[in-house]
């Protein structure tokens, strides 16, 4: 027996009302017409009755699988509930909608058209009085149909005008007649062959993820702060490999606690994603795993925050072993909270000999799981932790002062760190291009005696405005390094728009970590890039900064010199 559920507001029907819209549920089309003309004024019947707008969706073997009370924005199916979804195709389901007045479809009817990728969209406008037919039945209360559906586009995806990536297309005023007369299969066939062949044609040209920016701007945000925000973000899902066709933005003055954005903006979303092709939508901030549950369900792809995109690249970018296992733990500390968004496949109940006690559901099986794990990888950091606390030990026994090289990620860390001490550490202008703590030992001429004297310098991990937390823990090992070297370079990347408030956060980082790490010296590098407006604001702002260009070895004379004072000065005190 088909469920027959009744979806829309039903406040105010009455019984016998409900019996007539579930009785449609026990209704069989032919699969190669949209509609016949009796199913229609059927339709078009109760709906005039009840005086709302109904919607009958329909599937290709003429099932009706969902009655709603509503208009087609308000009765949508959810993308991920469709039996088929995906750019290459349609969903293999059409609407029937009534409209009681007597209009043409509305924008917001169609928008719902293109989020489903409805096969089509059928509206009845309404006439102001029905007749009876002999035998009885209600009947004549159709004025005239509209047929709408998709169209395949060639628009360039990464256009900034939304309204000119809407593919649709409405017919003229037709009669039921001429409506049930269309020819439905060849209708979906023709398009679904253009829909693939555009499909193909995407996938040839980028096999990167295609990915719409969301950003919110709250009123605690300045318009810069927002603006810097959503740049580095896009920054960060370039270097994670995926392909950023577009970004919305949103003014809130506070996150909607269900959709972080709002209904009406999810629904915008959910039509950029159709409209722009893309394959994941990245928010600017961290989303509760119900967030992104919601998210999902409304949009139909997948949905992941800033922590996400920054695990991503930890995970592509760890080489050694130490890098791999923290990455790993960062990972599945992120991953335990949001297991209950993962779907219907992680709450069946399961079995097997041995392998889950009786009535135990998989999510428990695997949060079980990944615990353990995680208990695993814990134990193997804090050996990791033990091994590089006797090394530092060891270079402290030989009394070597050390200098950690901290910097907001992409400062040019690494690139110095080669050019000081003539070494080959990978450096490239990526985000978070190293992970792993490189330690180099730098000869220097000591700031008293001018006798050369050598210093161990080490290159960490970078920075980011707002660390995810799983990270700051994970990498504890990595990070000890800066709090127990005896002093800390702090190099900055002046030509950066927004370096002032990279200071800001990698200082902000630093007075978080358990222990106080020691002075700094504030290196502002990359100065062949910067105009002598900047220099001179840097000058008068740090005044006891050095001023260098690791890649064109500028200023790293006098950076030597410094760095020699500053450790004279940690040993005297």
């Amino acid at each position: 027996m088909p469920i027959e559920t009744i979806y829309g507001n039903l406040q105010g029907l009455k019984s016998s009302q409900l019996k007539q819209l579930q009785r449609l549920y026990h209704q069989r089309l032919p699969s190669d017409c949209l509609t016949t003309s009796e199913f229609a004024q059927r339709v078009a019947s109760i709906s005039k009755e009840v005086g709302q707008p109904v919607c009958v969706y329909i599937n290709r073997r003429g099932k009706i699988i969902r009655v709603g009370i509503g208009t087609p924005h308000q009765t949508q199916i959810p993308p991920l509930e469709l039996p088929r979804y995906g750019a290459s195709r349609l969903s293999g389901i059409r609407c029937i909608a009534t409209n009681l007045k007597p209009e043409v479809p509305s924008e917001a009817a169609l928008t719902a058209m293109v989020i489903q990728r409805l096969d089509a969209l059928v509206v009845l406008t309404l006439t102001g009085e029905g007749f009876k037919r002999k035998g009885g039945g209600a009947t004549g209360y159709v004025k005239q149909a509209y047929l709408a559906h998709l169209l395949p586009t060639q628009t360039d995806r990464t256009d900034t005008n939304i309204q000119e990536l809407l593919f649709w297309t409405v017919s003229p005023p037709l009669s039921l007649d001429m409506l049930a007369k269309q020819d439905f299969i060849d209708l979906i066939d023709g398009l679904e062959a253009e829909f693939q062949r555009e499909f193909i044609a995407q996938e040839v040209d980028s096999d990167q993820d295609k990915v719409l920016l969301v950003g919110l701007k709250t009123d605690k945000m300045k318009d810069r702060e927002f603006e810097d925000g959503l740049a580095e973000l896009a920054r960060l899902v370039n270097t994670a490999g995926g392909l950023v066709l577009k970004t919305m933005q949103q003014k809130r003055s506070q996150p909607h606690p269900q959709t972080v954005v709002g209904e009406g903006k999810v629904q915008e979303i959910a039509l950029t994603v159709q409209t722009v092709g893309a394959n994941l939508v990245v928010f600017d901030r961290d989303l509760s795993p119900a967030q992104v549950r919601n998210l999902e369900t409304k949009v139909g792809v997948r949905v992941v925050d800033r922590t996400e995109v920054i695990l991503d690249i930890f995970a592509q970018r760890a080489q050694s072993r130490a890098g791999k296992l923290q990455v790993e733990l960062a990972q599945l500390e992120y991953t335990i909270p949001r297991l209950t968004g993962r779907g219907e496949a992680m709450s069946r109940l399961g079995g097997g000999i041995g392998t889950r006690g009786p009535g135990e559901t998989k999510l428990e099986t695997e949060r079980r799981a990944i615990n353990a794990r995680i208990s695993r990888l814990q134990k193997e950091v804090n050996q990791l932790q033990a091994h590089r606390s006797r090394l530092r030990q060891h270079r402290q026994s030989q009394e070597v002062p050390t200098v950690a090289i901290v910097g907001y990620t992409n400062a040019g860390k690494s690139t110095l760190l080669n050019t000081l001490t003539n070494s080959e550490v990978y450096a490239a202008d990526k985000l978070f291009a190293t992970l792993d703590p490189i330690t180099r030992r730098l000869t220097i001429r000591d700031a008293v005696t001018e006798e050369p004297t050598t210093i161990v310098i080490t290159d960490t991990v970078g920075f980011i405005h707002e660390l995810p937390p799983t990270l700051m823990d994970a990498f504890r090992a990595t990070l000890e390094e800066v709090t127990d070297a005896d002093a800390l370079l702090h190099v900055v990347d002046l030509s950066h728009p927004a370096w002032q408030s990279q200071i800001r956060s990698v200082m902000t980082i630093l007075a978080e970590m358990p222990e106080t790490p020691g002075p700094a010296l504030v290196a502002f590098n990359k100065i062949d890039e910067v105009d002598g407006d900047t220099l001179r604001f840097a000058h008068e702002e740090y005044p006891m900064a050095v001023f260098i260009s690791a890649a064109k070895a500028l200023g790293l004379e006098t950076l030597r010199q410094r760095l020699a004072q500053l450790i004279d000065y940690v040993i005297a005190s």
